[in-house]
């Protein structure tokens, strides 16, 4: 309250306020007391302009009427002490004593704790220790003050909701949406197109593989190492992201590309066939994405980068067949036994390959002595599965590009030797074929074959099987040291040998 109030005083002492009341103005009437009982709202006093701060008051100490007396009168004037009462005559405990001014005063109106005279006017500033005394008080109250209106302030600020203690991002969107071009946005359009198969034999073994939707037909384009051990008599399941599960049959194999085209017995309608890039096109470093079943696991996607181009590989499955030879696709993306047959996407989501072998470490990996992936998977480029993937559907037989030569694979040089061991010379050496018409004698060395280089026996016939049977095709070769180089159209063959 103020020291300007005035009325009766109350039986008990009013409870000093805990933030010490706002100046009224010189030219301000005195606002009138709170009546007994009411509650009094507790207010931030409004800050003055600098210079014209007024000194903030306290309301001086009233002193309790003793029982059954009357209230007892103001403070006595400076320099006349108060009349000592007789113990039990004006009650106990006697009148505390006045509490001084702080400071000078003079900033409008009386100093803080200043009490007033009977007209109103404050009282002179006492002498000696009590001024000290007083600044010590009265700057423990504008602490307090202060104090308060932080705590004032900071409850305010909770009670409105924004002072709670959970952090959370300004900016988070209401809706996490991913763009159709990203990682996420790209499998999640390819994974309804790709299916987990499961093999098995007429004696129950088998594997798990992975494929894809080749067209609307119901075909489903893999490896033939995942399908081999169901071709004469076994079982064929595929199995969509969704679920769902179908019978399937093979089509055709081509043991040599290690490409195979099943057929899904029900198709069910609305099938969506992956889109086909152009493997001839893709750059090392081009952004790739594997979906396939590692260890079984199905609907697994993983992500790396084209890190080489034209890898000659040749692999078996396992189980004692001729190999297969791909100019290869080589990626980081991780590959592991069941990702076999599934898409190598580009970054668009066209497919650019089909995974088929990785490269390992050696024997012992993950998964019951199966090696994982080191970081070297290979896939057979799609143009050259895409011819395969034609003639299967259409013949149910592979056809395969041939020079007519017999490729001695041991041999140790510096390109593709034509064997002079294991046959007569018209085996080795077909003279109505196309290396025979060209000139090509056994013993002979093949160093570059379209304009590449060749270094050993697996990579000539991995190049020869990315063309087509008719297309014309540079070969260069070594005889005596001396390098020949000659045109040459391929020949074809029907189906594995």
């Amino acid at each position: 309250m103020s020291t300007e109030n005035e009325g009766t005083a109350a039986p008990t002492p009013p409870a000093a306020p805990s933030v010490p009341p706002a100046p009224a103005s010189e030219t301000q009437d005195a606002a009138p007391a709170p009546a007994v009982g009411e509650p009094v709202t507790q207010q931030l006093p409004p800050t003055p302009a600098p210079g014209t701060e007024p000194t903030q008051q306290i309301p001086p100490a009233q002193v309790p009427p003793a029982y059954g007396q009357a209230p007892a009168q103001a403070p006595p004037a400076y320099g006349q002490p108060p009349a000592p009462a007789a113990h039990g005559a004006e009650g106990w405990p006697p009148p505390p004593p006045t509490v001084p001014a702080y400071g000078a005063g003079g900033h409008g109106g009386g100093a803080w704790g200043a009490p007033l005279t009977t007209d109103g006017a404050p009282a002179p500033k006492p002498k000696g220790r009590g001024g000290l005394i007083a600044g010590v008080l009265v700057a423990a109250l504008l602490a307090g003050g202060i104090g308060g209106g932080v705590g004032y302030w900071a409850a305010q600020r909770s009670n409105d909701g924004t002072g709670s203690t959970t952090i959370s991002a300004a900016n988070t969107p209401k809706d996490l949406k991913r763009e159709a071009g990203s990682i996420a946005g790209l499998a999640a359009g390819a994974l309804p197109s790709v299916v987990t198969i499961e093999a098995s034999a007429g004696d129950g073994e088998g594997g798990t593989g992975t494929g894809f939707v080749y067209d609307q037909q119901g075909h489903i384009l893999t490896n033939n190492h995942v399908v081999a051990s169901a071709a004469n008599g076994g079982k064929l399941f595929a199995t969509f992201s969704d679920g769902k599960r179908y019978d399937a049959e093979v089509v055709g194999r081509a043991q040599g590309y290690d490409v195979a085209v099943l057929k899904l017995k029900s198709p069910p309608a609305g099938l969506k066939p992956l889109p086909l890039g152009d493997s001839d096109k893709v750059a090392v470093g081009d952004s790739t994405i594997a979906i396939g079943a590692p260890f079984g696991l199905s609907n697994t996607v993983t992500t790396g980068i084209v890190s080489a181009k034209n890898r000659p590989v040749a692999s078996g499955d396992g189980t004692g067949s001729k190999n297969s030879y791909m100019s290869a696709l080589q990626t980081d993306a991780s590959i592991n036994p069941g990702n076999s047959g599934g898409p190598l996407l580009d970054g668009r989501g066209a497919v650019i390959g089909i995974n088929s072998a990785i490269q390992s470490a050696g024997n012992g990996g993950f998964g019951g002595g199966q090696a994982g992936s080191i970081g070297l998977g290979f896939a057979i480029p799609v143009n050259q599965a895409k011819n395969v993937a034609e003639s299967l559907i259409k013949t149910g037989k592979p056809v395969y590009p041939v020079i007519s030569v017999s490729v001695d694979l041991q041999a140790k040089s510096e390109g593709a030797k034509i064997s002079e061991q294991g046959g007569a010379a018209n085996e080795l050496v077909d003279p109505n074929g196309p290396a025979g018409k060209a000139g090509l004698k056994p013993g002979d060395v093949i160093t570059e074959f379209g304009g590449k280089p060749v270094d050993s026996g697996p990579t000539l016939i991995s190049m020869i099987w990315t063309y087509k049977p008719g297309d014309t095709v540079k070969l260069t070769y070594l005889r005596g040291g001396k390098p020949t180089t000659v045109d040459i159209t391929l020949g074809s063959r029907v189906g594995d040998k």
